[in-house]
């Protein structure tokens, strides 16, 4: 983010909510505009697409030169590089047959159009000036020579979405469909594991921990139950979170495994970290047993909690031992430790999906133009 953060052209940005759209404007990556908040009318596609419209004209409107680009996230699979929405979206239903938006929006405006799926962009924001700085800055500040390139952002509220950053490049993937909501729900392996991990998860648990399940309480609600400041079950509300943290934990497992990066967490219920992390770490530091019953992690990684103090000291610290050149009386520094963090998201996931939007809309204006000379 560093090489656009003096940079001086203005990229149009949407938050698009199942139930609001957020307009907005970001220049060297900040909101120079008010947000527009509209209805989503995501039920109806022409009063939807109207909507679009109008949002967008009024963030033009104020401003006092005309965007280079519109960029925006959109929840769910579709053909983003072709900006084409379409598939199964529980919160957009008029869009499931397909709905080439971004060329009716560059066609509306005169101006490229980019549109990514809203986990995506969370993780692309979080890698260029969120989680995945700071954490290196940190671990060089603490004399550390380890540096990471490679990070795993989730976001969990109304879902659970993922995004995958690889040496600071964004995994699209061939299909347009790096997704997490649909893996396996941990305790129930024929269930989404979004049954889950997601606001209306907590809900459930909660009441079903409780005995009333017409609670009618929010995430929010359940958390302060936890924390003991406002009545309720608070062993329910912390059982509730506690189940999140381990359902969550096992999808996790299985990423990190993989693609070996940093993990960042936000969404709304991210805010009740302090009830969800323990339980989530637990399972990612869990043991699976071979047939012959040898014992062997669940991740081949040492897992820190980057929220501690005392854990980033240790993953700071790795486990650095001399290993001698062979036939020489000479010693390299060997770290032998493999790591990996978990930190939660300091800018917020809406901050982190419009910074991604911004800064991926000019890298790739200026990948055609380096293309085009």
């Amino acid at each position: 983010m560093s090489k656009y953060k003096n940079d001086h052209r203005i990229v149009a940005t949407l938050d698009a909510g199942g139930t609001n759209f957020v307009f907005g404007a970001m220049q060297a990556g900040e909101f120079i505009v008010e947000p527009i908040s509209m209805p989503s009318q995501a039920h109806d596609l022409d009063k939807c697409l109207q909507t679009l419209v109008e949002g967008f004209t009024q963030v033009f409107d104020q401003l006092d030169k005309k965007p280079v680009a519109i960029s925006f996230a959109f929840p769910g699979p579709a053909d983003y590089p072709n900006g084409i929405i379409g598939g199964y979206l529980p919160n957009f239903p008029s869009f499931r047959d397909g709905v080439a938006l971004g060329a009716f929006l560059q066609g509306k405006f005169g101006v490229p159009v980019f549109i990514n799926n809203d986990g995506d962009l969370f993780a692309y924001g979080e890698a260029l000036c969120g989680a995945l700085p700071q954490i290196n800055r940190r671990l060089r500040q603490a004399g550390s020579n380890k540096q990471y390139r490679n990070l795993i952002g989730y976001t969990i509220g109304t879902g659970f979405g993922i995004g995958v950053v690889i040496d600071n490049k964004l995994n699209r993937g061939d299909n347009s469909c790096v997704e997490t909501f649909c893996l396996r729900h941990r305790d129930m392996p024929d269930v989404l594991v979004e049954e889950g991990v997601a606001i209306r998860a907590v809900q459930r648990v909660y009441g079903e921990a409780s005995g009333n399940p017409a609670h009618g309480l929010t995430p929010k609600d359940i958390c302060e139950i936890a924390d003991g400041t406002r009545e309720g079950n608070q062993q329910a509300a912390k059982e509730a979170f506690a189940t999140l943290g381990r359902v969550a934990g096992a999808a996790i497992s299985a990423a990190v495994t993989i693609i070996d990066g940093l993990v960042v967490i936000g969404g709304g219920v991210s805010a009740a970290s302090r009830w969800i992390m323990p339980a989530l770490l637990a399972e990612l530091r869990s043991k699976l047993h071979t047939l012959g019953g040898e014992e062997v992690n669940l991740v081949q990684m040492n897992v820190y909690n980057l929220e501690d103090e005392q854990e980033f000291a240790l993953f700071a610290r790795g486990e650095v031992k001399k290993v001698k050149v062979y036939g020489e009386e000479r010693y390299v520094d060997y770290d032998c430790q493999k790591r990996v963090g978990i930190a939660i998201s300091k800018q917020g996931a809406s901050k982190a999906v419009s910074v991604g939007a911004y800064a991926f809309a000019l890298s790739e204006l200026d990948k055609q133009e380096a293309e085009n000379q």
